[in-house]
């Protein structure tokens, strides 16, 4: 133990010989893990991928895209990454391995998955081309706009894609867990999110919870209950979820889709834009709260509430610290981060991210008022607003050094001992049924 954290590696700037003799040092603290695991030989091999990253993460991002050439989605990019530099971040089989434990019973592997996000990310060219490969429309989604436009529906089984006069509809579709979001919902999210945004027929995309058919809320819509807490405690949600989530289905609905031969930058560059309504039914707990700040019109019932209970699920709240302080400024926006301050969609504060707060059945109805006040006037202009608002507040490169710092603290978040004992404290997670 002692050989490996006394005699650190360092870099010498040659990639071809950093990666052997960094491969060699983090294959010897493994080693060394296996017999005797212990925190200071973890953080002394994650201190050595930061000093091989920081020297080299241009020329590693630059072999596995061939220079940006190429387009490589994070799922896929973290393991190609990990096959050209042995020891730098886990294998699919390291990481298959851990998922079939509860979270509370990992090592914690996924965690250099984030350094390595975090690095490419803090490079202002790979990090740009990251963000653009993640607003590209997914490979299935060609695939899925077909059916949509032969049957004029789309069931993607955790959501659903219809047709409303001028609205494609994606529907979030997970009663079980009153239409929360978990590994079983990301990709139909994001193909449901490209099928909108792409539909000719279409003017404006509409967000919502589908019905739910049984429990407390059987027979309402639910709009979103946020992360499966309890696939969480189960181990079921792994650390890229969050950012797959976030850089791809969350930000298509901000910046619309981008296209393969054009930067999706706001002033130099172009993309797919649809502008989207959400619509809120009973709650937006979570995730569904941070998706409000990223869509352009929000409807609320008037019995409906918001909530981000970060701190009692011990995460950071995806994009949330970015954007919601732009809504309800600075010390509203820590209550609702630090200390889970509930907001009534039907108050002051609410209708500062809430833009019509309506009775409940009367939310059908608004919708489609929305849509043709949206419409009235033409799209072309309202989407080149949306573009102006969007560079105003949030540039994509501003996002992008925002990502970064996302991947690297959400990945620490993700295996700390305090996740687990907050989700057994405030959500009984140890009795619930994964």
């Amino acid at each position: 133990m002692d050989a490996v954290i006394s005699a650190p590696v360092a870099a010498t700037g040659d990639f071809a010989a950093d990666v052997a003799a960094f491969s060699t040092y983090w294959r010897t603290a493994r080693e060394q893990l296996d017999r005797q695991p212990t925190e200071a030989l973890k953080q002394a091999a994650r201190a050595a991928r930061f000093l091989f990253l920081r020297t080299h993460a241009s020329t590693l991002y630059d072999r596995l895209t061939d220079r940006r050439r190429k387009f490589v989605r994070l799922e896929r990019l973290v393991y190609e990454a990990a096959d050209v530099v042995p020891g730098l971040a886990p294998t699919r089989a390291e990481v298959a391995a851990e998922s079939q434990l509860r979270q509370s019973e990992k090592e914690g592997v996924e965690i250099d998955q984030g350094i390595l996000c975090n690095q490419f990310l803090a490079d202002p060219a790979c990090g740009l081309h990251l963000c653009h490969t993640m607003l590209l429309p997914r490979e299935e989604s060609a695939e899925a706009l077909a059916k949509f436009l032969r049957d004029g529906r789309l069931d993607l089984g955790t959501a659903k894609v219809e047709r409303q006069g001028k609205a494609a509809v994606l529907l979030l579709a997970n009663p079980r867990f009153l239409n929360s979001e978990d590994l079983s919902t990301q990709s139909a999210t994001e193909i449901g999110a490209d099928v909108c945004i792409l539909d000719p027929e279409s003017q404006v995309a509409v967000l919502r919870g589908d019905f739910v058919p049984e429990g407390k809320y059987a027979g309402r819509r639910v709009f979103n209950a946020g992360i499966n807490l309890t696939h969480l405690y189960y181990g079921k949600i792994p650390y890229l979820w969050f950012l797959i989530r976030d850089m791809g289905f969350v930000n298509k609905m901000t910046r619309g889709l981008a296209r393969p031969d054009v930067t999706p930058d706001e002033v130099a560059g172009d993309s797919i834009e649809k502008l989207w309504i959400s619509a809120v039914d009973t709650f937006a707990i979570g995730g569904g709260c941070q998706i409000l700040l990223a869509t352009d019109f929000n409807i609320a019932a008037r019995d409906a509430y918001m909530t981000l209970p970060a701190r009692k699920e011990g995460i950071i709240p995806a994009m949330a610290n970015l954007r919601l302080a732009r809504f309800l400024g600075d010390r509203l926006a820590r209550q609702a981060i630090m200390y889970e301050r509930r907001f009534e969609c039907d108050s002051e504060e609410g209708r500062l991210i809430c833009d019509e707060v309506v009775e409940p059945d009367a939310i059908d109805s608004t919708i489609d008022h929305v849509v043709e006040r949206l419409t009235g006037s033409g799209v072309v202009g309202a989407i080149g607003n949306r573009r102006a608002l969007r560079l105003a507040v949030e540039p994509l490169d501003k996002f992008r050094r925002y990502a970064a710092l996302y991947a690297r603290e959400q990945a620490y978040c993700h295996f700390s001992p305090a996740l687990i004992a907050n989700l057994e404290h405030y959500w009984n997670a140890a009795n619930r049924r994964a």
